[in-house]
């Protein structure tokens, strides 16, 4: 909805300089590992006869295969079942030595426990110590509780300390025998009450301790089928749905129809090209700013039909942005280098206006506990007011551009805006460090994600970038295949677990990008004119708002519809599309 950085005022059509476009690709520009080549070069073939492996693969081990089986029966409470299948297939769960080594640790028969662990036949030496010092530190606790403190240091004297290891805790347990007080602190690990550990979590403590071919973990088997599951919803390249409906009983594949790809709704209220729109954070409201000086409110009933709510009027210039209030019962609007407007969205009253005499806002945002909001001016400094129109703080110097998003993340901490057309400042409010994003090309627009991790930004050259913010800075992923030669045009995350990337494009089209393959997947026809914005309902992974210079907004769901009677306020066809 506008040029970059210029030294005239932004407009929505200015023109972007750019050099001679290249060729367009709609692919990704990731790379994906070849895999099969190991499978065939080196596993020798699998012999008909071959009892030892299990699967088509040759890569299941019948052994290992029944004994996972067999711990998850046993931990279902299915025992007798266990014990079955462990003498129909002659294959034990643990060993006998495991077993008694189980029993008597459960039974507190500590001294032939350790007998018992070293008979097992652990190899790692440093294992069976660490094994042995829970052993002992349980059965140390033990006769502390019983006030039998002279075998209590006796067991720490003449078995715990020999083993040499853990010398702070040793520390620990000797103040035990000094003073109960600062023994209740001390305790047993990983305890809630008292200071005694149930032996059942010993057990399970030393399970993870001990190696799986020793005595199989917990959960073995869910675990392994919850990473097929992840693995196979990873995998789907039109996955849009909730992880509920995957099913154990065939491989996960979703199809085209997870995508919103159809129009539900136009809606006509403007009269003026629609240069943003953003889904409020519950998903129950859609704002829209124009050219025509105006911001719309939009309600979204439980069947998925928007409504006008509110009109909002008073701007005297375009209105550029909108933000929603971390609880979405206030609006800011954002006039072209003028002021912004704080609005309640119940009523639609404009509540208060924030200006800076001689300078305009170009940018607006909310702070995460809804008690301060933030703006970008014309003058390349940010500056935070109260509510009701007081400055609190102004950061001077090169913070952002005319043109500019404006960001910040969900602690607080991070503000995100253009300070340079090539470059985006993360600006750290505590510890006024500065990091910075640079980019080739020019940058026209950026979001920021859910999470607060990734940072998506629009480029002069026609392509999006993925930046992971988290920790170091790096570049993931690149997005191709939309157009853009003039104007501003913004993309966003979206869908479930905002898998998928969206943007407009001047080619009167949406597109939607797989987000971790970068593939291209749904370029959607229906405007006619530029789209500039688009926003994917953040509780509706099935829909979405694209907003056009062809003066309309069009609201987006999944192709299996069943159309409803056109309603008075809903300003185009309605169809049902499930609630949000």
């Amino acid at each position: 909805m506008g040029g970059v950085e210029d030294d005239e005022p932004a407009s929505k059509r200015l023109k972007l300089a750019s050099g001679r476009l290249t060729g367009l690709s709609n692919g990704s520009s990731l790379t994906e590992p070849i895999v099969g080549s190991r499978d065939l070069m080196a596993r020798p073939p699998q012999s008909e006869g071959d009892k030892d492996v299990l699967g088509s693969k040759g890569v299941i081990k019948r052994v290992e295969f029944v004994r996972i089986i067999a711990k998850a029966l046993h931990s279902l409470g299915y025992k007798k079942s266990c014990a079955h299948l462990e003498e129909e297939s002659g294959i034990p769960l643990h060993s006998s030595a495991v077993d008694l080594f189980m029993q008597q640790v459960l039974n507190g028969n500590w001294d032939e426990s350790v007998v018992t662990l070293h008979n097992i036949g652990l190899k790692d030496e440093n294992i069976v110590k660490s094994a042995c010092f829970l052993i002992l530190e349980q059965k140390f606790f033990e006769l502390l509780d019983r006030d039998n403190i002279v075998d209590a240091l006796k067991t720490l004297r003449t078995e715990i300390a020999p083993l040499c290891i853990n010398n702070g805790r040793i520390c620990e347990l000797s103040s035990c025998i000094v003073s109960s007080t600062h023994c209740n602190s001390v305790g047993s690990s990983n305890q809630d009450n008292g200071r005694i550990k149930p032996r059942s979590k010993l057990l399970e403590e030393l399970q993870k301790l001990l190696p799986p071919t020793v005595i199989i973990p917990e959960s073995r088997l869910e675990h392994l089928v919850e990473q097929a599951l992840t693995l196979q919803r990873d995998a789907c390249f039109f996955h849009n749905s909730l992880d509920k409906e995957m099913s154990l009983y065939s491989d996960h594949q979703c199809g085209r129809d997870q995508i919103p790809s159809r129009i539900l709704q136009i809606l006509e209220a403007h009269s003026d090209e629609v240069w943003f729109l953003q889904f409020s954070h519950n998903g129950k409201y859609l704002a829209s700013s124009s050219n025509d000086r105006s911001a719309i409110i939009w309600e979204i009933d439980v069947n998925g039909g928007v409504s006008l709510k509110h009109r909002l009027s008073g701007h005297q210039k375009p209105v550029s942005s909108v933000s929603w209030s971390p609880d979405d019962h206030q609006l800011l609007t954002c006039g072209v280098e003028e002021v912004v407007r704080r609005w309640d969205v119940s009523s639609g009253e404009c509540l208060q206006v924030y200006e800076k005499v001689g300078l305009g806002l170009v940018s607006c945002g909310w702070f995460p506990d809804g008690k301060w909001i933030f703006s970008g001016i014309n003058d390349k400094s940010i500056c935070m007011w109260e509510l009701d129109g007081k400055e609190v703080e102004c950061w001077k110097g090169q913070k952002t551009l005319k043109i500019s998003d404006l960001e910040i993340t969900s602690d607080g901490k991070q503000i995100i805006s253009m300070c340079r057309p090539t470059a985006i400042l993360l600006l750290d409010r505590e510890a006024k460090a500065e990091r910075v994003i640079e980019e080739d090309q020019t940058i026209t627009s950026f979001s920021l994600s859910r999470d607060n991790r990734f940072l998506l930004v629009n480029l002069l050259n026609q392509e999006i970038h993925l930046w992971s913010i988290d920790g170091n800075i790096r570049l993931v992923a690149k997005y191709k295949g939309h157009r853009r030669t003039r104007f501003v045009i913004r993309s966003c995350f979206g869908g479930l677990e905002q898998a998928f990337i969206a943007c407009g494009s001047e080619d009167s089209q949406v597109y939607i990008w797989h987000r971790g393959s970068g593939d291209l997947v749904e370029a959607l026809p229906g405007h006619s004119g530029a789209v500039n914005c688009v926003s994917w309902n953040p509780a509706n992974p099935y829909m979405l708002a694209s907003a056009s210079d062809d003066r309309t907004i069009r609201i987006w769901g999944l192709n299996s519809l069943h159309v409803k009677h056109k309603s008075a306020h809903s300003n185009g066809t309605h169809y049902c599309n499930g609630g949000t």
